[in-house]
């Protein structure tokens, strides 16, 4: 593993209180924020500085969406709000139904079915929606739509007028939408959030003020669900979606959603100390398992209900799914794996693998995986008959939608970000994909491309870690994707006591001292390491700071990201 280190100089020496100073300056720097202007705006995220128009969203398509809106409850029309059936599209779909509900329109959530209808707005969708919204003459799209231009053809057809609001990379060809409202800035439930404020702001004929129940605690209530959809879709946490995260954690700790309360009782997490990992790791994955292996209509029922028993009803079947769709994925990547492995040759620049026992809903997940263990971009397919189903995901650089769409003639339609895509082929041009695909790959990726790069902030000493230095990081979060939690290299220390824990001995636990300084440290996943070290060994250890609270006593506590052993 390459270790990158951001910040080369070391530290020169000084007073605790200028080094803090320094290394506080060093961290912001890493993460592009220099000038006082940039410092203040990063450490005080305003969430009223975020309207449409910071985004990007083009405001002629904006104005001419609530025209139409507007005109829709006005004459009553029956409105459907399209979603996706990730946790992103659920609460997206939440957030706008809820919004033009309590505007007094006639409106009505639909979800696709995976299996059955696949991803985003499409013919065989909008057919069984109108089976249950009979008259329908609006789609609203969320967290999907802008590469749905035959969709949105057969619904101008059909005499039903489609609104776009989306977030993933469009194709050179936008669908023939009334309107398209879409930005790569947030998530879906960040633009469906958005479009509901301009919703709730706008004057409309059919509105008088008073009809809004508490505008203030509407925006704060989806608040709580624009922070799972952007935390779940893995957004970068820089400028408006740090404002966002930040606002609607705060939110999120103090919700009296039921089903929200429902779901995090269930999950047996501490609702007041509810971060980005207990959104990303416990949350979004039980809202994300309906819509993997069964319908995602339970999902959005949980966010919805007002029904306490029907609440914690939901929140169980949605963690027993959760716990099915783990098993899925793990028999999944696990076949995957041998797969790979078996390969006669090394593993190529690319994997592209499939099999008929894959299902639909998590092969996006073992795609992640298999990432993860080789490090080389993936794509893995659910085969079947006739069609087949792809989800792919990427290494650091390498633009996988980009990469995609280079074979887009052998593609029945694809969309997607630039680490995470997917697509939907006939089964019959599989091998004809596999060697195009091969081909593109070996001429974009080296051997370079697959060092695996340790982002590191900065070098520092062991006597510059204290509470004071963790109180201040924890003014850069939240951490996540765009902006990861602080990591330092302190070198030559010595190790005083190690010993393997956890299920299987996976875990390394090390005890380490320098400069007159002693630290416990924890390093997951490290137990096959242990052979590498010894006690009285000096390494170079990379790792972030974290704060372990016990009975009220508060310690420091390494995680450990690497080491190497000190040659002097």
């Amino acid at each position: 593993m390459n270790w990158n280190i951001l910040h080369k100089l070391q530290l020169k020496s000084g007073s605790k209180k200028q080094r803090l100073e320094k290394i506080t300056k060093i961290l912001l720097e890493n993460r592009g924020y220099k000038n006082k202007k940039e410092i203040k705006e990063f450490l005080n995220p305003d969430i009223n500085k975020i309207t449409p128009k910071s985004v990007g969203i083009n405001q002629k398509e904006l104005k001419r969406a609530l025209s139409r809106i507007n005109s829709a409850i006005k004459n009553k029309e029956q409105i459907a709000v399209f979603g996706d059936y990730d946790a992103d599209g659920i609460c997206a779909t939440a957030i706008l139904w809820e919004t033009l509900n309590e505007m007094g329109a006639d409106v009505m959530p639909y979800i696709p079915y995976r299996i059955d209808e696949g991803y985003g707005l499409s013919e065989t969708g909008i057919k069984n929606l109108k089976l249950k919204i009979k008259n329908c003459s609006l789609i609203i799209t969320v967290d999907n739509g802008i590469v749905a231009n035959k969709a949105v053809d057969f619904a101008n057809k059909k005499g039903i007028d489609v609104i776009i609001t989306d977030h993933h990379v469009p194709s050179r060809k936008l669908p023939k939408a009334y309107s398209i409202i879409h930005t790569t800035k947030l998530c879906g439930g960040g633009v469906a959030w958005l479009l509901s404020q301009e919703i709730l702001n706008s004057k409309f004929e059919i509105l008088n003020k008073s009809q809004i129940t508490n505008h203030k605690s509407q925006t704060n209530q989806h608040l709580e669900l624009v922070v799972l959809a952007t935390i779940a879709d893995l957004v970068p946490l820089t400028f408006a979606n740090r404002a966002l995260v930040k606002c609607g954690l705060e939110e999120l700790r103090k919700t009296k959603r039921i089903g929200l309360l429902a779901l995090i009782q269930e999950s047996q997490i501490n609702k007041s100390a509810i971060d980005v990992y207990e959104v990303g790791h416990i949350i979004a994955p039980r809202l994300n398992a309906m819509g993997r292996i069964e319908y995602a209509m339970d999902s959005l029922r949980l966010l919805c209900t007002k029904d306490r028993n029907r609440a914690k009803t939901l929140a169980e079947k949605l963690a027993s799914t959760n716990r099915r769709r783990q098993e899925l994925t793990i028999e999944a990547f696990e076949h995957a794996k041998i797969k790979v492995k078996s390969q006669k040759s090394k593993v190529k620049s690319l994997i592209f693998i499939g099999h008929e026992s894959y299902e639909q809903g998590v092969i996006g997940l073992v795609a992640g995986r298999l990432v993860e263990e080789f490090y080389r971009p993936s794509i893995v397919l659910s085969l079947g008959e006739k069609i087949s189903k792809a989800s792919a995901r990427s290494i650091n650089g390498f633009n996988i939608i980009e990469f995609i769409r280079g074979a887009g003639e052998l593609l029945m339609d694809v969309g997607g970000h630039p680490m995470a895509a997917g697509f939907t082929v006939e089964t019959s041009k599989i091998a004809l994909l596999a060697q195009k695909f091969e081909s593109m790959a070996d001429k974009l990726l080296s051997d370079k491309s697959f060092q695996r790069d340790l982002r590191i902030d900065l070098e520092i000493l062991f006597s510059d870690l204290n509470l004071n230095l963790t109180e201040r990081l924890l003014l850069l979060s939240p951490f996540g994707v765009g902006n990861p939690k602080p990591t330092f290299l302190t070198r030559n220390l010595t190790i005083s006591d190690m010993r393997l824990v956890g299920a299987e001995n996976k875990h390394l636990s090390l005890k380490l001292s320098g400069d007159n300084s002693s630290f416990y440290a924890i390093g997951f996943g490290f137990g096959k390491r242990a052979d590498e070290i010894k006690i009285g060994d000096a390494v170079d250890l990379v790792y972030t700071p974290e704060v372990d609270e016990w009975n009220g006593d508060k310690r420091i506590k390494l995680k450990v990201k690497d080491f190497k052993i000190n040659s002097g």
